[in-house]
């Protein structure tokens, strides 16, 4: 090891080229690690960093690529979902009268217990309307006495009047007579008109 020591204290610095073969092989060694260790801090570190951040921003451009190119083949039976469900939207509005219609459809639905040879002993409309987004709904109580067949009959007759009509709250009750009586909430609806809309999308004040 003294040895060693001492036959490196005599190199001269200035020629390298009379330094013994191990020692130039040492320092060629030492030299390369110097150059790759100050190359990463100096510049591959952030050259690398760099090429993540290509990296991932190339996989999320495949995909973004890959989303629209589906949704680009998929187009024609994307345009005729939407188009198959405006169709059952309009056909829903339909279904809903407007603010001058209410009265005959609360018409209709008398007449289809009286029809059903029913006694109406309460039919009372509420105060005022629930107002949606774009429908109002009007609640309205009843009850009504007559046999089983009947009172089903005209559970099934309401549910097929061309206007949406739904029965919630029912309750049956038999009397002394075999009779029944039903109770239960009807609830019509009605769209909205243009300026219940407005009002009611805040669009009026």
């Amino acid at each position: 090891m003294q040895n060693l020591v001492e036959e490196l204290r005599q190199l001269d610095p200035n020629d390298p080229s009379a330094w013994p073969s191990g020692v130039k092989a040492a320092a060629l060694v030492v030299l390369l690690i110097v150059i790759v260790f100050g190359g990463y801090f100096f510049g591959w570190k952030d050259q690398w960093a760099t090429l993540d951040n290509a990296i991932v921003e190339e996989e999320t451009l495949k995909q973004t690529y890959l989303i629209k190119k589906g949704s680009a083949v998929n187009l024609d039976a994307l345009k005729q979902q939407l188009e198959d469900i405006e169709q059952s939207l309009s056909a829903l509005l339909k279904q809903l009268p407007d603010r001058s219609e209410m009265e005959a459809l609360l018409v209709d639905i008398n007449q289809v217990g009286l029809g059903r040879g029913l006694q109406f002993e309460l039919f009372k409309p509420a105060a005022s309307e629930t107002i949606n987004e774009f429908y109002a709904e009007l609640p309205i109580t009843i009850r009504v006495t007559g046999d089983y067949h009947d009172i089903g009959a005209f559970a099934s007759d309401i549910s097929q009047l061309p206007r949406i009509v739904t029965l919630n709250d029912i309750s049956l009750i038999k009397d002394s007579d075999e009779k029944l009586t039903l109770d239960a909430t009807a609830k019509t609806f009605r769209y909205l008109d243009e300026d219940e809309v407005v009002n009611q999308s805040g669009g009026g004040g």
